[in-house]
């Protein structure tokens, strides 16, 4: 029952090139950092990459399109990564852009074993050309399939040996959907207690979708855009 690993490069080290790659995080805050660094230091290729954003050029998972590792991209929001911009305008990468409740439905149902899902986003719009339409209650819905990968890697504050993780804020948006719709998956955590130390009512994600736990380091917790004004006189 014991799931952790020494590093990151080891609970990667059976990773392969080509496969369907879900990472968590919600903008920059909830990266798994430490985990993306080393599929980029390992040179894995042909990424398909589901993520709510596509990270900013030299961050988050702006390493692996600078480093030509992705293939194709399925997201939300993708616009503070000038690289991605660059390489979807040149046809260099494939992307499909989700609606971010799609997107995070698809990975749920992915997780809930739903194979597809009726919804009025995107109806008459271009997320609707060659999709099965049907009509309910007089409104046109979208045919949504689930969201599935083959490994996902997700971000916690707190997590036991056996897998069971705690998220802050912002990174209990995306991080426990993906981590629920991969075959694996690979928690990274800033703290690992011993098996049982959690509160069992207070946890987030259940150690049964998680394979595999390292404990996390160096973390940056990026901001994208950092905004200041002068403070007002009292």
């Amino acid at each position: 029952m014991n799931k952790v690993h020494p590093s990151a490069d080891a609970a990667l080290a059976d990773l392969t090139d080509g496969i369907t790659l879900l990472v968590g995080g919600f903008g920059l805050s909830g990266n798994p950092e430490n985990l993306i660094r080393a599929v980029h230091a390992r040179g894995l290729r042909d990424l398909t990459l589901v993520s709510n954003n596509a990270g900013v050029d030299g961050k988050g998972l702006g390493l692996l399109l600078e480093a030509r590792q992705v293939k194709t991209m399925i997201g939300s929001y993708v616009g503070e990564n000038k690289e991605f911009e660059r390489q979807f305008l040149s046809g260099e990468l494939a992307v499909e852009l989700c609606p971010q409740g799609t997107l995070a439905e698809r990975l749920r149902a992915a997780g809930a074993g739903i194979p597809a899902f009726y919804t009025p986003t995107g109806a008459g719009t271009l997320r609707a050309e060659g999709r099965e339409t049907r009509t309910f209650n007089g409104r046109q819905c979208l045919l949504e399939t689930a969201l599935h990968g083959d490994v996902a890697l997700v971000k916690a504050w707190k997590g036991d040996t056996h897998g069971n993780l705690l998220f802050r804020k912002t990174s209990r948006n995306f991080n426990p959907l993906v981590a629920k719709a991969a075959r694996l998956t690979i928690a990274e955590v800033e703290e690992i207690v011993p098996a049982g130390e959690l509160d069992a009512d207070a946890i987030h994600l259940p150690g049964i979708y998680v394979q595999r736990i390292i404990q996390g380091a160096h973390y940056d917790k990026w901001i994208e855009q950092r905004t200041t004004r002068p403070r007002e006189a009292s």
